[in-house]
């Protein structure tokens, strides 16, 4: 599971980014919920589900306002950091095989900050 969160958070620094403005920050229980059908596809131990997707996708629509996208983007690399076995190339490629458009680098170098 800590390599599959790793390429998750990943992933997710880079939709949190993107997603447009809310109220609440989004806290780490509901990044790991959204993204929990990821982990056996980025842990290389299962296929890319629809479970996957909704998630990335609910995940993507949730984090609206700058402070949600901050806390998911701290989140995911956090959980990235202390987490192995995750692929970090499919954990980044998530977005686009979701269908999402995501015109950040997925990195857990992403200044989370900005």
């Amino acid at each position: 599971m800590g390599g599959v969160m790793k390429l998750i958070g990943t992933v997710l620094i880079a939709i949190a980014l993107i997603a447009t403005p809310s109220e609440a920050a989004i806290g780490c229980g509901a990044v790991v919920s959204y993204l929990n059908p990821c982990l056996p596809y980025v842990s290389g131990k299962g296929a890319l589900g629809g479970g996957c997707c909704d998630g990335i996708k609910g995940l993507y629509g949730s984090a609206k306002t700058t402070p949600d996208k901050q806390s998911v983007c701290n989140c995911l690399k956090s959980l990235a950091a202390s987490n192995t076995g995750i692929n970090a190339g499919k954990a980044a490629s998530l977005p686009a095989q979701c269908g999402i458009n995501i015109p950040y680098k997925i990195s857990p170098s992403t200044d989370c900050s900005t």
